[in-house]
């Protein structure tokens, strides 16, 4: 089967749907299917071997300068190619805006497709797929794309799905009037998509209500992760207790609130001699609440006690997780992803995390964590005391999430699970 996949870049960030992406395409490719993955916005940054095409469509670049400069909506497309070469949008991949609130604008005017300020980029991509092998299945990474269905649809005649995988949260952070104009402009080519694929079943629940998805062109692929990179390892006995945090350092996924509730234990005389460790990508725009955070550590005299590691990449990540006795993530906002969790499973870690989202689906499908009422600092507390005195259940917690993600959530399942909505597609 010929698969063709378009992917979103994130600027200059590891980012979890293009990992994601990454794997799946390698994970088909590796069950002898004929994959072509092609980056849109900016390159992908993945922690494992990087499978998409070096030719980049909808540049960042362009796809600005369109937007905001009429003349460049009627350049010449070989003058374009200019400012579209991948080795440029990596060099300014750092500064490429990500924030929603400041992006109303340009993703109605994507939106919009062929009738928007970046028709010129539509007319690009359509032009080099149809000079390519036709697909029997094309897939667009998230609804924010959609606009390109219909025109893919019309100029390849193959069946388009489209990939659900966190867009609401995106969608929710713009200003009006562009956040309901973005969803109706959305709604308007649901017609244009044979099948959407939902990363969980939570999701596939929120987004069929939060976009009118009819339920019968609702599928559900799980995210997978390696379960040979991400193995158990025995912790010496002589190592501390580490509490662990991985993941997107903003306020949604309350650091703040592990921090707190970690000070909190320290007073009462818990956690003698215990660590928080903590890692992940810190955007410029976020650089103010880290340190926020590292200024109250300070003040609470425990910055010999919660340490932070940056941004790791794949092996230094493994190492990371390893390393832990308990991963905590109390993150403030419903989660529609949560592909750490599962890292940290994998990796026999026990999860401590809030019950909403897609954490409740992932704890209780693998029974690896537990799950406490969100944003409630003493339920997160005591179950942290309470987790942190027993190693047993540590150890039987860590087990149980090491089995249930080989069980559910590798990336062979994943791609089973992807391949299946394909062959019923093309069928």
């Amino acid at each position: 089967m010929k698969i063709t996949y378009i992917t979103a870049g994130a600027g200059g960030m590891y980012c979890g749907s293009c990992i994601r992406d990454n794997a799946l395409a390698a994970g088909l490719a590796g069950r002898g299917q004929d994959v072509t993955l092609l980056p849109l916005y900016t390159p992908t940054r993945t922690d494992e071997e990087n499978v998409s095409q070096h030719r980049l469509f909808f540049s960042g670049i362009s796809v600005y300068l369109e937007q905001y400069v009429s003349l460049f909506r009627k350049t010449p497309w070989l003058i374009d190619r200019l400012w579209e070469s991948p080795w440029l949008m990596r060099a300014v991949s750092g500064l490429v805006q990500t924030q929603p609130e400041q992006l109303g604008a340009l993703t109605v005017s994507m939106l919009e497709g062929t009738h928007g300020h970046q028709r010129k980029e539509v007319d690009k991509l359509v032009h080099w797929l149809r000079n390519q092998p036709r697909p029997d299945v094309l897939d667009i990474s998230n609804s924010m794309l959609i606009a390109i269905a219909g025109p893919l649809k019309e100029a390849l005649g193959c069946p388009i799905a489209c990939t659900l995988q966190g867009e609401n949260v995106f969608i929710e952070g713009l200003l009006e009037p562009y956040r309901s104009r973005a969803r109706e402009l959305i709604r308007s080519h649901l017609s244009q998509v044979d099948a959407f694929v939902a990363v969980s079943d939570y999701y596939a629940g929120h987004m069929s209500r939060y976009l009118g998805i009819p339920g019968a062109k609702m599928h559900v692929v799980p995210l997978g992760v390696s379960v040979d990179r991400f193995t158990p390892v025995p912790t010496p006995e002589s190592a501390p207790f580490t509490i662990g945090f991985l993941g997107k350092i903003i306020p949604e996924k309350g650091l703040h609130l592990l921090c707190k509730a970690y000070r909190d234990l320290r007073e009462r005389g818990a956690l003698e001699g215990c660590r928080v460790e903590v890692a992940g990508y810190l955007g410029p725009e976020y650089t103010s609440y880290w340190q926020s955070i590292e200024r109250e550590v300070k003040t609470w005299g425990l910055a010999d006690e919660i340490h932070y590691r940056g941004e790791l990449d794949l092996d230094e990540k493994v190492v990371f997780l390893q390393a832990l006795d308990l991963y905590v993530v109390p993150a403030t906002y419903d989660d529609p992803k949560g592909i750490a969790l599962l890292e940290a499973m994998a990796c026999g870690v026990p999860v401590l995390a809030p019950r909403r989202g897609t954490y409740t689906e992932l704890l209780e499908r693998t029974g690896g964590g537990v799950l406490v009422e969100p944003e409630n600092l003493a339920a997160l507390e005591e179950t942290l005391q309470r987790l942190a005195g027993d190693r047993a259940r540590l150890v039987e917690l860590g087990q149980c999430g090491a089995d249930g993600v080989r069980a559910h959530y590798s990336t062979g399942e994943m791609t089973t699970r992807a391949l299946d909505v394909y062959e019923r597609l093309t069928r």
